[in-house]
């Protein structure tokens, strides 16, 4: 069972001017989509398992390939994440499934050689409805710098029985980051700057 995919879209940005500001060094950031057929549009399906273990390897090791070439290697992704957005005739669960598995996210992870889970957001619309790609740093959740959203749309997708699968990344956090990461705001509030988690 393979993933009936009708295209790729890759999505990249170069800022070189922030705030009025030049940046130190272009701030890029990266996504690559896959427009497929939605396995379960139309109808009630109770069991996903089928399709989500067969697609999720699948279209993570695609994605993760294509992103990497497109950065240029795994060690220039600082900020990651994953998305997805289910056409008119599927369930959010559909979205959900198709991300929201190891077998799909492991493979962007460990080619980043990342300790954060991805951000991630799964949502539905029509044709050419945003594409939102949260972002956040690959290995410390709460440095705020790195907190990013990907924002593109794909004219023709998601159709009423596709689903869009993303995976996001940037070569860095915003230029001219100026309001402190989450640890200064817990240790002012007195709490466990060690674990933070635990907030």
């Amino acid at each position: 069972m393979k993933a009936e995919i009708r295209k790729i879209v890759t999505y990249e940005e170069e800022v070189l001017i922030e705030g009025y500001r030049e940046v130190s060094e272009p701030w890029r950031l990266f996504a690559v989509a896959a427009v497929i057929t939605n396995p379960w549009a139309g109808r009630y399906v109770e069991d996903l398992k089928p399709e989500i273990h067969a697609y999720g390897p699948e279209l993570g090791a695609l994605l993760t390939d294509k992103i990497i070439k497109l950065v240029g290697s795994g060690d220039a992704i600082e900020a990651y994440g994953k998305s997805a957005v289910v056409g008119l005739d599927g369930e959010i669960e559909h979205a959900s499934g198709l991300i929201h598995t190891l077998r799909f996210g492991n493979h962007f992870r460990e080619a980043v050689e990342a300790k954060s889970y991805l951000s991630f957001s799964n949502t539905r619309g029509p044709a050419n409805a945003p594409i939102m790609v949260p972002l956040m740093d690959k290995n410390d959740a709460g440095r705020r710098s790195h907190y990013l959203t990907i924002q593109f749309s794909i004219a023709d997708a998601p159709r009423g029985d596709e689903v869009v699968i993303v995976l996001g990344g940037a070569t860095g956090g915003r230029p001219h980051h100026r309001i402190g990461d989450r640890y200064q705001d817990l240790k002012e509030l007195g709490h466990d700057v060690d674990n933070p988690a635990a907030v």
